[in-house]
């Protein structure tokens, strides 16, 4: 992994515990949330990739765009029940359903607040460095690489210990 990449990914965990830090007061730093801190931010690393991509090399949007659907359809179970884990913390979180609805709205500020910094980082680099990443997220989003199931095994099964929520 590059200097790169781990400062990128250093910025997404920051995201991701930003998104679970109403519930770091009900709970310690535990296993289940540093796994969901890994995973969520993989998940939010590649959205921010893909903005930064978007912007900084346009005629690559496309073929990125296309590519990150097809990764979407394939990781959208996995996506929903990461989505539905951020809101079991912060539900936990929260003293009840009007604080609840303050706390969505505050992490998922924090959530996006965090990500545009992570963008803007990629953008900041040098043209030459950003652009082999950019014209290379197409083929990452399809290789397994980017498989979020494979690559965060260990997180996922720590996370899957815990049920989800009856909708």
């Amino acid at each position: 992994m590059t200097s790169r990449s781990r400062y990128i990914r250093g910025l997404l965990a920051a995201l991701a515990v930003a998104c679970s830090a109403g519930a770091a007061a009900q709970e310690a730093r535990t296993e289940y949330r540093i796994s969901l801190t890994d995973v969520y931010g993989a998940y939010q690393s590649i959205l921010a990739r893909r903005e930064a991509c978007a912007v900084a090399f346009p005629q690559t949007r496309t073929a990125a765009d296309k590519a990150y659907a097809a990764w979407q359809n394939r990781h959208r179970k996995l996506l929903d029940e990461l989505d539905q884990r951020i809101n079991m913390m912060i539900r936990s979180a929260s003293k009840d359903e009007k604080d609840y609805a303050k706390n969505i709205g505050k992490y998922e500020g924090a959530i996006l607040r965090q990500r545009e910094e992570v963008k803007q980082a990629l953008l900041a680099q040098p043209a030459g460095e950003l652009e082999p990443e950019c014209k290379g997220l197409p083929a990452f989003l399809q290789s397994a690489e980017s498989d979020l199931e494979k690559g965060f095994a260990d997180q996922l099964a720590i996370l899957r210990k815990r049920p989800l929520a009856k909708r």
